[in-house]
């Protein structure tokens, strides 16, 4: 039974946590990355060309902090929108909490935070027009900002990570209750103590 809660422990962890962050960051093949803003001329638009085959587009933004910023709460840190045509196709707020880090270098305590801003799935393809902007979020030393774009990305199925995160309960708690009616039978079994000696002062045998 151990065996078993443990395969669905997995089973939940795959669902509930590598299958999106992989959908996230890694389905598709990147289009390009532009840089949105800089501390020497601050935000600015950039315009990206996607074709009809790019489609569905996934939208990543990338910001350079130094250290650890304070992103709690519900505090934006970058708006986001993207038009074509005079039609808006997206629009979000990001607060970068829970993105994935990684160091800008060995060198520098700078960090990278990346977050998903959404996805763009348009049937035809035209030049988008990206305008990023600052939030409310106070305190935050950032240094870059970068849009990335990833063509033909997998959409993410928004029932996997429920699932997996009740399938990752269901095996923690049955691999406890496991381990514990395991306990508790050795406890009651004769058979699991080793018997008593037979020869000898204690033994039960004549000497």
């Amino acid at each position: 039974m151990r065996f078993l809660f443990l395969l669905v422990l997995l089973a939940g962890a795959a669902m509930g946590v590598f299958y999106p962050w992989f959908v996230n960051n890694f389905s598709g093949h990147e289009i390009g990355t532009w840089r949105v803003y800089d501390r020497a001329s601050g935000f600015k638009p950039v315009m990206a060309r996607l074709d009809a085959s790019d489609m569905p587009v996934r939208v990543l933004v990338d910001m350079t902090a130094v250290g650890e910023p304070a992103l709690v709460g519900t505090r934006t840190v970058v708006t986001i929108t993207a038009a074509t045509d005079g039609r808006t196709v997206l629009a979000d707020t990001l607060t970068f909490q829970g993105s994935r880090v990684r160091d800008e270098s060995p060198q520098t305590n700078e960090k990278i935070f990346r977050a998903e801003a959404g996805v763009i799935a348009d049937t035809q393809g035209g030049s988008y027009t990206f305008t990023l902007g600052p939030g409310d979020a106070e305190g935050i030393d950032m240094h870059a900002v970068d849009l990335v774009l990833r063509a033909d990305a997998a959409d993410l199925d928004e029932r996997a990570q429920p699932i997996g995160f009740s399938l990752m309960a269901i095996g923690v708690i049955g691999f406890v209750i496991a381990m514990r009616r395991r306990r508790g039978s050795e406890r009651r079994n004769p058979n699991s103590q080793p018997p008593p000696p037979r020869w000898g002062r204690n033994g039960g045998g004549s000497s």
